[in-house]
């Protein structure tokens, strides 16, 4: 499903920067009183542009404040057409150096000003925003025009008015790239490699994101501050997670890395459920029943695969088969599964884990520091019906455990290459809790409250041969049963869903201790049958 995406600028917004007067080719800039502080732009149309079609002087042009005249139509629909551009190509010609020196002015000022007044809000702080970039934009196409120099057109001025919003409230650089809807994942190695990873396969060069890797760096140490309750970037903290509107998530590291690096991955399908998944080829029609009746059953489900084989969308999936008035919690490092946002779920509390900062305690810890293990624990007061994790990394798995004994129908992910590997992730992670907690007692623990491992085949795109090759293909590879037995590893496995060739998985063994639950909560159980049959049976 197409969403919203809140960092696209809306060209029906009359508090758009670029649909300000100035953008419109406005002339009124006071030019008797010239403003203190302001950058001398170094920028020129040059010899062969002032006779290029659609550049022109903005202060000669003449307008209509009426939008409904041709002329003021015409201007409204340049205008919007100029702010969907996105991608490689978004801001070819900006002057990068005259947008981070202009960030720079309105962060100073739009700091002063909530520092007096901190009753402004997120948006209230972008309006402000937005008119100190219009104040600093009007100074420096007057003190152009009084000096005699070519001024911008409308389209430059459209232009460095978005790099600016974008470099002082959105990604910077990296905004025009995220707004492109082809784009899956940005990749930058360093401020000048960068690369588009495209939904349909393709892998393209990206323009820089930064004049340096200094410039870099000092971006995203700005982003970080300004996220949440603020997430440090230094020698000390040389990493970087932060989630962004729209469901996309940023990763960066340095000075562990031999340039800054940063990955920012786009979740395209938000508000989804099995049905829509199974039209896409992630899962079988039958896979898409057996799992929205063992949701309902109340099983609790660990979702594996690989990194980029689409778990975070699963378990969207999975949880838009819980009861609308349940009332569920989410627990994640950075906020990605955004149930809260999604209207078809009407009782969610989003909790986030919070890195600290400063120096280390004598309890090992940073000041402000609270882990997903402590707000597990926590929310034992919530009176949660289902407890959703995002990732489980480590020993939060036994807090989670704990939630499972209280809150049956708990779902969550880890990364596995196999359903078995997850198993043996997941106690690995228990036994990090310390060294009071043994093998056996992890093994017991893991196996005697997960129902069912749900694996994630990905295999990237080829860059060569037809269109349908270079697309990555996604599927549940497998769907196992894990229950309490054999002596020698403390579990029992078994294919409810056993690995088929090129596609998603095929029934294989339905056990016996789940097909009653699954029957009364809607599964057909004949057509598992079926499809056993037809595809040979049993695993081996």
């Amino acid at each position: 499903m197409t969403q919203s995406n809140p960092w696209v600028s809306d060209p029906d917004d009359p508090t758009d920067p670029t649909s300000l007067p100035l953008f419109a080719g406005d002339d009124g800039a006071d030019t008797d009183k010239p403003k203190t502080g302001r950058v001398r732009s170094s920028f020129s149309l040059g010899e062969e542009s002032h006779d290029r079609p659609g550049y022109i002087h903005a202060v000669d042009q003449p307008r209509s404040d009426d939008d409904s005249t041709d002329a003021g139509r015409g201007r409204q629909a340049g205008r919007s057409a100029r702010r969907r551009k996105t991608g490689a190509n978004a801001h070819d010609g900006i002057d990068w150096g005259l947008v981070a020196a202009f960030r720079s002015q309105a962060s100073e000022q739009l700091s002063a000003a909530i520092g007096k007044d901190r009753t402004l809000d997120e948006q209230a702080q972008e309006e402000l925003g937005r008119s100190i970039i219009l104040e600093l934009l009007e100074s420096e196409a007057a003190e152009a025009v009084s000096a005699g120099r070519q001024s911008w057109s409308l389209e430059q001025q459209d232009d460095m008015a978005e790099a600016i919003f974008n470099a002082l409230f959105r990604l910077g650089r990296f905004q025009p790239l995220v707004d492109d809807e082809t784009v899956e994942n940005i990749e930058a190695y360093g401020h000048d490699h960068v690369l588009l990873l495209h939904s349909d396969g393709r892998i393209e060069q990206g323009p820089p994101v930064a004049e340096s890797d200094e410039e870099l760096i000092e971006f995203l140490t700005f982003l970080g501050s300004k996220s949440g309750s603020g997430r440090p970037f230094s020698e000390a903290q040389p990493r970087l997670h932060i989630n962004l509107p729209g469901g996309a998530r940023l990763a960066a590291a340095c000075w562990s890395t031999n340039r800054p690096t940063v990955v920012i991955r786009r979740h395209r399908v938000r508000d989804t459920d099995l049905r829509e998944l199974a039209a896409t080829g992630m899962l079988s029609d039958l896979q898409a029943d057996f799992l929205e009746a063992a949701v309902k059953a109340r099983l609790n489900i660990i979702v594996a695969g690989p990194q980029g084989a689409g778990k975070t969308t699963m378990v969207r999936g999975l949880c838009a088969s819980i009861d609308p008035w349940e009332k569920i919690g989410t627990f994640e490092t950075e906020y990605e599964l955004f149930l809260d946002e999604m209207p078809r779920h009407k009782r969610v509390i989003a909790f986030e884990s919070r890195p600290g900062s400063g120096e280390v305690g004598i309890n090992g810890r940073q000041a402000g520091e609270v882990t997903l293990d402590e707000l597990l624990i926590d929310s034992f007061r919530f009176m949660l019906g289902r407890t959703i994790v995002g990732e489980v990394r480590g020993p939060e798995i036994l807090s989670m455990i704990k939630a499972m004994q209280s809150t049956a129908g708990s779902i969550s992910t880890t990364h596995a290459a196999n359903a078995k590997a997850a198993i043996r992730k997941l106690v690995t992670c228990a036994m990090e809790a310390g060294a009071h907690i043994s093998d056996g007692y992890a093994v017991s623990a893991v196996a005697g409250h997960i129902d069912l491992i749900v694996q994630l085949h990905y295999q990237p795109g080829a860059q060569e041969g037809t269109d349908q090759e270079k697309r990555p293909q996604r599927w549940i590879s497998e769907i196992v049963s894990v229950e309490p037995g054999e002596e020698a590893t403390g579990y029992a496995t078994q294919h409810v869903f056993r690995p088929k060739f090129g596609g998603p998985a095929v029934a294989s063994v339905l056990p016996e201790h789940i097909r009653g639950v699954l029957e009364e909560h809607g599964f057909d159980t004949r057509a598992f049958e079926n499809e056993r049959r037809i595809h040979g049976g049993e695993s081996s």
